[in-house]
């Protein structure tokens, strides 16, 4: 240990024996620690919010969709397979149709609208897990295949309709000749729950050999669901399935097709930084003045450090190494609240949040090593920077007015 680190540790454990400086010194640390505190723990929230979302999002979506860029359906569907399963970031495939209309159960008046996907079970199951997210199925579903007349719901939509597996719906959808829309009666073959609001309120299921009959697409489809080795790469796999399929052919990558909802999260995670950055900034401002007041405390003692050989540069990293040493303090302190709280909040489902609101049901927390690193790198700069400016006052003091005076 240097002579100016010990007299920096010195000076700082000599300031119990007069509180108003404890007191300050106290505040600097305390202010350091909130604001990383603060700073871990939002960022544990919107990180966990993020992955929390997008891991949802990739339970019911795929992680490319191929489709025309008018939305028109299309029957050429086997040959675009064909080039599609020739990248090889591709895992597997499955064609699917779109239907909007409208849902309602026989055991009650109520009614909402839908978007049921047409697909083959086996092959959507294999993409997006499916089967794991049935809560509850009627005993004639085997998890293989639809069937007939046999459609999927979300647990939102079920609630909204009063139905459940087992129950009949009458599903309804517009007719291109009359004004009197077509009308088919369901059995729910399985109730669902992804926990993204959003889809259990209006997705469905069903097979899609049933809605190529019902609706005379026979041969055709709306498009491709495509899922890839790493969803991180499905942009660039995206694009070089585009650059293969020809027009009005495109293909459309997950965090494409939710593009504003995680732009304004990376947002607002920029800017909750930002503005709880600011706490940290009003106790480097802390430190400044602790090491002022320091300064002049011990300006006696520091014309006797010059007249005894102390050279001006020793003298000023004196008082850096203890704003140092303020600074760390409180940003290990803060690292370590922040993170206990983070993980607290992690394991422990103290909030409960309205679904409909914030698409997911409880506080999700991720604690990502390269947000703590940031903020550890940014608290401790600040604090290093707020040890400069005390530090270059104290060294232009004269020796002998120190002595004289102080």
């Amino acid at each position: 240990m240097s002579v100016e680190t010990f007299i920096a540790f010195r000076y700082l454990k000599a300031r119990k024996k007069g509180f108003f400086s404890l007191l300050t010194t106290l505040i600097a640390v305390g202010g350091t620690t909130l604001g990383v505190a603060a700073l871990v723990i939002t960022l544990a929230i919107m990180s966990g919010f993020q992955n929390d979302i997008r891991n949802k999002i990739l339970g019911i979506q795929p992680h490319i969709i191929v489709n025309r860029i008018d939305g028109a359906a299309f029957t050429n569907y086997a040959a675009l397979e064909d080039v599609i399963k020739e990248n090889k970031n591709v895992v597997s495939f499955s064609p699917f149709i779109y239907v909007n209309g409208i849902i309602r159960s026989q055991n009650s008046p109520a009614s909402t609208g839908i978007v049921i996907k047409a697909v083959d079970f086996a092959c959507e199951d294999k993409m997006v897990n499916l089967s794991k997210q049935i809560s509850v199925s009627d005993l004639s579903f085997d998890k293989k295949n639809i069937g007939a007349r046999n459609i999927i719901i979300g647990n939102e939509m079920a609630k909204q309709i009063s139905a459940t597996a087992g129950d009949e719906v009458i599903l309804m959808f517009p007719s291109g000749l009359t004004s009197v829309p077509k009308m088919y009666k369901f059995n729910v073959a399985a109730v669902i729950h992804s926990g993204m609001y959003e889809f259990d309120s209006y997705l469905a299921f069903m097979d899609l050999n049933e809605a190529q009959k019902m609706f005379n697409m026979q041969g055709e489809v709306s498009g491709i669901s495509v899922h890839t080795k790493n969803f991180d790469k499905a942009v660039s796999t995206a694009h070089a399935i585009e650059k293969e399929i020809s027009f009005p052919y495109r293909a459309k990558a997950w965090i494409e097709m939710n593009k504003n909802l995680f732009s304004a999260l990376k947002l607002e995670k920029i800017m909750m930084f930002l503005v709880l950055g600011l706490i940290i900034l009003v106790a480097a401002f802390n430190i400044i003045s602790n090491l002022l007041l320091l300064s002049a405390q011990k300006s006696k003692e520091i014309g006797i450090m010059s007249a005894m050989g102390f050279s001006k540069k020793s003298i000023a990293k004196i008082f850096f190494y203890e704003g140092l040493i303020v600074g760390f303090i409180g940003t290990v302190l803060g690292l370590f609240f922040g993170v206990c709280v983070s993980l607290i909040l992690k394991y422990f489902e103290i909030f409960k949040l309205p679904q409909g609101v914030y698409y997911v049901d409880r506080l999700p927390v991720a604690i990502i090593p390269s947000d703590i690193l940031l903020i550890a790198a940014s608290a401790f700069l600040i604090t290093v920077l707020a040890g400069l400016y005390p530090a270059y006052q104290v060294s232009k003091l004269d020796p002998l007015e120190a002595i004289r005076y102080g």
